[in-house]
């Protein structure tokens, strides 16, 4: 597939352009015009890519690339290592954050909620479509007990979590937005969910939570944005004929 046909493939699937973001959506780094092979994570770290350059991929897919805003425009150092071996090996970079945050099937809050089994899907931001909005609220299919939840969470991110247990009462109504979301509580509080589910933790996260009375979940940044990556690797398999795969990088945040 050519380039330019594989990101016009992957716009028509996120829909970069209904989302104002924190860095650009789409083609970052520019490689070989033909695309074969596709490794997909969730940072271009030095690690990804010294693993997309040993399965000699085409291109690389992730949630967090490169040119955020308010980040230093020079190209020296770590930045420069990142980017040379991406040029020297003529591969391809391709970074979706928000949009992919919020597709309702590829999405990594459609994965954790997926996951976690909730339905009923809505919204987590007022007046946001689901397919627009970063955020979601669901419900379970029955009131678990805490315990059981967080066995069902851990389960899920396959990682111990933060657990801010407020009160006895069991969980059935479950806000999540993955990643460094946690200032998103304030929409969980507004939706009546029993828990809210995020990636990060800040101090005054805890305060908020025992303060309102809601469950709060931090679950790890990395940990709860593996879903998109690992859904985006399976549909370019199954839908574009390439070879794509997820290669997992680590990191405990």
């Amino acid at each position: 597939m050519l380039r330019s046909e594989f990101e016009l493939l992957l716009n028509r699937t996120l829909r970069p352009s209904c989302f104002k973001d924190y860095a650009p959506n789409g083609l970052q780094v520019e490689g070989k015009n033909q695309i074969k092979r596709i490794v997909t994570g969730v940072t271009a770290n030095q690690a990804l890519i010294d693993a997309a350059v040993a399965w000699q991929a085409d291109a690389i897919f992730v949630h967090h690339g490169y040119f955020w805003k308010n980040e230093a425009p020079e190209i020296v150092g770590m930045k420069y290592r990142r980017i040379s071996t991406l040029i020297k090996n003529d591969i391809n970079l391709y970074g979706y954050h928000l949009p992919l945050d919020a597709h309702i099937e590829f999405g990594n809050n459609a994965g954790l909620a997926t996951a976690l089994g909730l339905t009923s899907r809505e919204s987590l931001q007022s007046g946001v479509p689901l397919e627009e909005s970063i955020g979601l609220v669901g419900e379970l299919a029955e009131e678990m007990s805490l315990d059981a939840f967080q066995a069902l969470i851990e389960r899920a991110v396959q990682r111990s979590v933060l657990f801010e247990r407020v009160s006895d009462g069991p969980i059935r109504r479950v806000a999540l937005c993955t990643g460094g979301a946690q200032g998103y509580i304030d929409q969980a509080i507004k939706v009546d969910a029993h828990v809210f589910i995020t990636g990060e933790v800040s101090e005054q996260t805890i305060h908020i939570a025992r303060e309102m009375g809601i469950h709060f979940i931090a679950a790890g940044h990395h940990a709860t944005e593996r879903f998109g990556a690992q859904s985006m690797a399976k549909f370019l398999s199954e839908q574009s004929g390439l070879e794509a795969i997820f290669i997992d990088i680590d990191n405990p945040a």
